[in-house]
């Protein structure tokens, strides 16, 4: 079989194309393996490009009830039933800050009490399979690719029979995340939500064991509302009837919803307390995430491990009635467990306050995409980063409908002498890997945001007067624009991490990495960065530049 041709099978091909994998490392070695999860990869690509499937979202848009009833079908054409879900014993966490390290704090906190773990998460960082974890880890190479031809076999045998539809990515990889979690007998799975919350398609569990609600800003307007209001009642769908909830604090008007919903769906509502509010022996709690942001995700992730385990442990513990549940709750801080403290202090979320040093260049990574998210991340950066004589680069893209200019405010007071900005793309070859492609956004559109946002950097540090475009890249590259300040636009991240580190970082100039061309004059700017005793980059605006920055400088970190 030529495997250098993408692959689509059939139901019956994808079903035997699974029954495959087990036996393929004995087979042929871990190089099989390799193939057959690239051969995935690509598959389940198409589904975010797959016409009818996109079709459905936009009509289900302006019916957002839909979207539950769709998911619904999926499930049941992948042969599950929603039912089956219950066995799952899941921790269901939404929010629009700190969602991700809450769940990464949880299951931490989890595992260390000897539980078999699941955790489903979005976006991934470097490999689709790092969304799909099992005991901490993401799901093995071969496991996602039988999991994988056997969800995928069942949906396109049935698609004939409902008008040719087949889910988009997301609903795909929840559908097989409940797979996994189901066949590899997980004793809970920490879930967490992809976009809102009422009508995401995780929402489609009936009875979670506990729901988390970090902390609440302004995101993804276009389908959660424009208020914080509209936004904190989306957040809320997550709530059912007699399952315990808990939140940080939040502003008063979200949090008056919150608890409105919280009385008309019929579930406590319990706010959490501050970090320094639990009783610790040995000082304050350490955390493995750094950043002060991070200590409200720690307090919720105490409090839902804590109530899990308390279902677990006494099973027998009767909830009140849905009548009784009046008001908010505040939560009381306790004395963790060994468990607990050693959990919060080993948890690793990449690409969230993260820093690798490279020699006389350091990498501070963050995925801060929006303006709440970016106020958590500057003092961060200005703390983590030293002062002195330092060189500092600031790396930014963000996509969607985020607002760039909000955010590139915030990081002016951070002194960079260089602003460096280039798409979600990890390399102008080829060989970029799969796991990495979006197919939903044109190269033109994604440079163009690129210069756009060059260009609110200029206004924002007073340059309003826009300067004569220069060539940056020579050769046979794509060709972008780039203005005469301390600003630039390389067309990769590959491109713009070699520019900074102007050969400083033996991982970028490796043998196995194509040394990407500049003009003169662009070479010529990078004199100071060449004579700097130390240069600090920081990495931010999007989760997916930061993944495509870890594939070059740590792959190892996330997979």
């Amino acid at each position: 079989m030529d495997y250098q041709v993408r692959l689509r099978f059939s139901g019956s091909e994808a079903r035997a194309q699974g029954a495959t994998v087990a036996s393929a490392t004995q087979r042929s070695g871990a190089q099989t393996v390799d193939l057959l999860l690239q051969d995935a990869v690509c598959t389940l690509n198409t589904l975010q490009t797959n016409a009818s499937a996109l079709e459905q979202v936009r009509r289900e848009r302006g019916h957002p009830q839909l979207q539950l009833q769709a998911m619904k079908g999926y499930l049941q054409r992948a042969g599950l039933m929603v039912e089956e879900l219950d066995q799952l014993n899941i921790i269901h966490v939404t929010g629009t800050k700190g969602k991700g390290s809450t769940c990464a704090f949880t299951e931490q906190i989890l595992r260390n009490y000897g539980f078999r773990t699941g955790f489903y998460s979005s976006p991934h960082l470097v490999q689709v399979r790092e969304r799909i974890r099992i005991d901490g880890q993401p799901i093995s190479k071969d496991l996602f690719s039988k999991y994988f031809w056997q969800v995928y076999g069942r949906l396109d045998e049935t698609k004939d029979a409902h008008g040719g539809s087949m889910p988009a990515y997301f609903r795909f990889l929840t559908i097989l995340a409940f797979h996994v979690f189901l066949q590899e007998k997980v004793d809970l799975a920490v879930i967490e939500v992809g976009i809102g919350g009422a009508y995401d398609c995780t929402n489609i569990i009936r009875k979670p064991w506990v729901c988390g609600i970090s902390s609440l800003g302004i995101d993804h307007t276009s389908i959660l509302g424009d208020t914080i209001e509209k936004i904190a009642w989306q957040k809320a769908g997550i709530f059912k009837p007699g399952v315990p909830a808990f939140t940080v604090k939040q502003p008063e008007a979200p949090m008056t919803v919150l608890q409105q919903q919280a009385e008309e769906i019929g579930c406590s509502l319990s706010v959490c307390p501050e970090l320094d509010e639990y009783e610790v022996e040995d000082g304050p709690l350490r955390l493995g995430l750094a950043g002060q942001h991070q200590h409200s995700n720690a307090s919720l992730a105490l409090q839902l491990s804590h109530c899990w385990l308390q279902r677990r442990y006494l099973p027998d513990k009767r909830l009140q009635p849905a009548s009784e549940y009046k008001g908010l709750i505040q939560a009381n801080g306790f004395k963790p467990s060994p468990g607990m403290v050693k959990g919060l202090q080993d948890t690793e979320w990449p690409g969230r306050t993260q820093t690798l040093k490279h020699g006389r260049v350091t990498y501070f990574l963050d995925g801060a995409h929006t303006t709440r998210s970016m106020q958590a991340c500057v003092p961060w950066f200005s703390e983590a980063a030293a002062q002195g004589p330092v060189l500092r680069v600031l790396l930014f893209n963000a996509t969607g409908e985020r607002d760039c200019a909000a955010m590139l405010k915030l990081l002016v007071p951070c002194h960079f002498d260089f602003a460096v900005f280039c798409p979600n793309i990890t390399e102008t070859i080829p060989t970029c890997n799969a796991d990495q492609q979006n197919f939903n956004v044109s190269v033109e559109s994604m440079l163009t945001r690129c210069l756009d946002n060059q260009q609110s950097w200029r206004v924002l540090n007073g340059e309003e007067e826009k300067a004569t475009a220069e060539l940056l890249i020579s050769s046979n590259l794509p060709l972008v624009a780039e203005l005469r300040t301390e600003t630039l636009v390389f067309p990769c991240i590959l491109s713009a991490l070699q520019w900074i580190t102007q050969g400083r970082d033996s991982v970028l100039t490796n043998p196995a990495k194509t040394v990407i061309p500049v003009t003169s004059c662009v070479a010529d700017k990078a004199a100071s960065l060449r004579e700097a005793a130390e240069i600090h980059v920081l990495i931010t605006g999007s989760l997916h530049l930061v993944g495509g920055v870890l594939k070059h400088l740590d792959p190892a970190s996330v997979s």
